[in-house]
C-alpha cells in the first residue's frame, strides 16, 4: 500500500516541471476521430481538458464532425459527395453542416467538459467574426500538358483571417472555448472549413505554445510504416510530394507547418484512441505520437 502511494506521489512530482513550463500557456487541441464517438474516450478527453485547465494551461478546442454530418444527411435522404477529399457543400448541405456541428456536436462537447468540472463555452467561426472565410477552389489533375480542371464544390472555405478577441475575453475569464469549424464569408454566409486547417490558423493567431491533433493513427509514419517521433517542418513537403503521407494526414501536416511558421512552438499528432493520450503526451517524458518542430527546436 505504501509503495503504491509513493509511486503515485512520484508520478505527480515528475509532472511538476511540465506544470511549471506550461502555466498560463495557450494550447489548441483539434478534437476528432474515434475519441469523439467512443463514450469512454469522450469522458477521458473531458477529464484531460479539465485537468489541463486546473494546472494552469489555457486549452482552446476545435472539433470536427464529419461522420455525424454524414449520418444526418443520410437520414434526410441526402447523399454525401466528396471531390478531392472535400465535401461538396451546396446550400442545403451547408444548413446540415451548421446544424450538426454548431447545434449538436459542439453542445455535446461543451456538456461533457462542464460535467467533468470545467467551464466550457461553445462557438462557431461566425461568433464575433472569429473566422473570416473565403471560398476554396479545388483543382483536379487532368493529365500532363493539360490545365487542371477547376471544380466548384460550393460553400467550402479556407481561413482568410482570425479575429481572436472573443477568445481572449473567454480565456481571461477562465472559460474553455470549444469551436465549430464554420467560417463567415464577406456577405455573412456560412462556409464549411476543414477543422485541421482551422486549428492551425487559430494556433498561429493565438501564438499558442502547442497545437495538438487527436487522430485515429499513432502519428506520422515513414515509407516503411515506422512511426516518426520527431519531424521538422522542412521535411513535410517531401513526405507529401512522395506520397508517403496521404488522405487526412495531408491537411494536418500543411496546417502544422503553417502554425509553426506563425510562431507556434510545437505541434503534436497523437493517437486519440488511447484514453488520456493528452495528459500522457503533455506530462510524461515518454509521450506519444509525432512531434513537429522548426529546425533547431527542442
Amino acid at each position: 500500500m505504501v509503495t503504491n502511494i509513493h509511486e503515485k506521489a512520484q508520478i505527480l512530482i515528475s509532472a511538476l516541471p511540465y506544470f511549471r513550463n506550461f502555466y498560463k500557456k495557450i494550447m489548441v487541441i483539434k478534437y476528432g476521430g474515434h475519441a469523439m464517438v467512443d463514450e469512454t474516450l469522450k469522458s477521458a478527453f473531458a477529464q484531460d481538458i479539465v485537468l489541463m485547465k486546473y494546472v494552469g494551461i489555457r486549452p482552446v478546442i476545435v472539433h470536427g464532425g464529419g461522420p455525424q454530418i454524414n449520418q444526418v444527411m443520410e437520414r434526410m435522404g441526402l447523399k454525401p459527395i466528396f471531390i478531392e477529399g472535400q465535401r461538396v457543400t451546396d446550400e442545403e448541405t451547408m444548413n446540415v453542416v451548421e446544424m450538426v456541428l454548431v447545434g449538436t456536436v459542439n453542445k455535446k462537447i461543451v456538456s461533457f467538459i462542464n460535467k467533468a468540472g470545467g467551464k466550457a463555452v461553445g462557438l462557431s467561426g461566425r461568433d464575433g467574426n472569429l473566422i473570416l472565410a473565403e471560398k476554396m477552389t479545388v483543382y483536379k489533375y487532368t493529365g500532363e500538358d493539360r490545365p487542371p480542371e477547376i471544380i466548384d464544390i460550393g460553400r467550402v472555405g479556407k481561413v482568410k483571417e482570425i479575429n481572436p478577441e472573443v477568445l481572449y475575453t473567454l480565456i481571461e475569464n477562465d472559460f474553455i472555448p470549444v469551436i465549430a469549424p464554420v467560417g463567415v464569408g464577406p456577405d455573412g454566409e456560412a462556409y464549411n472549413i476543414n477543422a485541421d486547417l482551422v486549428a492551425g490558423a487559430l494556433a498561429g493567431a493565438l501564438c499558442a505554445e502547442k497545437l495538438i491533433y487527436l487522430s485515429d493513427v499513432e502519428g506520422v509514419k515513414d515509407e516503411k510504416g515506422n512511426l516518426i517521433s520527431t519531424l521538422y517542418v522542412e521535411d513535410i513537403n517531401e513526405l507529401i510530394e512522395k506520397e508517403i503521407v496521404k488522405g487526412g494526414m495531408i491537411p494536418k501536416l500543411k496546417s502544422a507547418r503553417k502554425a509553426i511558421l506563425s510562431g507556434v512552438k510545437k505541434v503534436h499528432i497523437i493517437d486519440g484512441r488511447i484514453a488520456h493520450s493528452l495528459i500522457i503526451e503533455l506530462f510524461t517524458d515518454e509521450g506519444l505520437g509525432t512531434q513537429i518542430l522548426a529546425k533547431g527546436g527542442d
